[in-house]
């Protein structure tokens, strides 16, 4: 197996399929890059270098005691990236993976990168504060951690079964084969660096990260995200970055990159060929609603 070595000596395990534009992707807790295998098919047989790490704590990677927080995720990344000289490269981050493709921009800048795509992602703060009146209460989050420490096997089946495809929705038919998946990848985490990560996403502020955002973005979210939830993450995200383009998807749930896998592939195929199309709206400097 792939591995980079990081200054503290942890060990970040990576994927590189195919030759081309890289295309590194940065995924959600409690997940790992296994989550990204069909994303990076797809663009691996359609000409790209599809790169993927598993986030330190999280699949593969070392299991460290410390560092279970955005800098150092951010740090991991960039780490990853120098090893394998990526350039010109699209940045793709998914819910806790947005977060650190944020950090990474706000900590090591645009140099290496061409466009970003954030979806059903973390940022701006998803946390409820004096300044950010319209996030989600610390209640909930507690919650969480709570259940990760009582059982967390079960929390993994629970979020799988239920939230996080948008299976618990009237009509929803997700796969026991995809919900087992979860399940798998997310034992598979450390289980203090799965219980750190919840508050590494949920009460990290990255709204300074995305008025560095200088190269083309793509802000992707579902309206029906009972995660992430849509005025939190994207529709909050797209006004901060300047001349970014969003795309809602109605009706759609937190694991979008899954369940719509076909219209996600597309539309981010189309953004990077330069293809995309979408009407002016008047958030902040053209952001673009398509």
């Amino acid at each position: 197996m792939s591995f980079v070595k990081t200054s503290d000596g942890a060990k970040i395990f990576y994927k590189d399929w195919g030759t081309g534009q890289p295309i590194v992707f940065s995924h959600g807790w409690p997940l790992s890059s296994d989550s990204w295998e069909a994303s990076m098919l797809f663009f691996a047989m359609r000409g790209y270098r599809s790169v993927a790490h598993d986030r330190r704590g999280h699949g593969r990677s070392s299991q460290t005691w410390d560092g279970n927080e955005m800098n150092t995720y951010a740090d991991d990344l960039a780490a990853v990236i120098e090893a394998r000289d990526l350039r010109e490269m699209v940045l793709i981050g998914f819910s806790t993976g947005g977060g650190e493709v944020a950090r990474y921009i706000g900590r090591h800048g645009t140099e290496r990168v061409a466009k970003i795509v954030l979806v059903s992602a973390v940022p701006p703060f998803m946390l409820k504060t004096a300044d950010n009146p319209g996030g989600v209460p610390i209640q909930a989050f507690d919650e969480i951690r709570a259940g990760s420490l009582a059982d967390r096997a079960q929390q993994y089946r629970d979020f799988a079964d239920g939230p996080f495809f948008g299976n618990n929705r009237p009509g929803a038919d997700v796969s026991q084969g995809l919900r087992d998946e979860f399940w798998r990848e997310g034992m598979q985490s450390g289980h203090r660096n799965a219980y750190e990560c919840i508050k590494a996403f949920s009460e990290t502020d990255f709204r300074e990260d995305l008025e560095r955002f200088d190269v083309p973005t793509l802000v992707i979210h579902g309206e029906d995200d009972q995660i992430v939830p849509f005025a939190v993450g994207g529709q909050a995200s797209a006004p901060l970055i300047a001349g970014s383009t969003f795309t809602p998807y109605p009706g759609a749930p937190h694991g979008l990159t899954m369940t719509l896998k076909d219209r996600f592939c597309a539309d981010v195929l189309a953004f990077i060929d330069g293809t995309a199309e979408g009407s002016s709206a008047s958030t902040r400097d053209a952001v673009t609603t398509s």
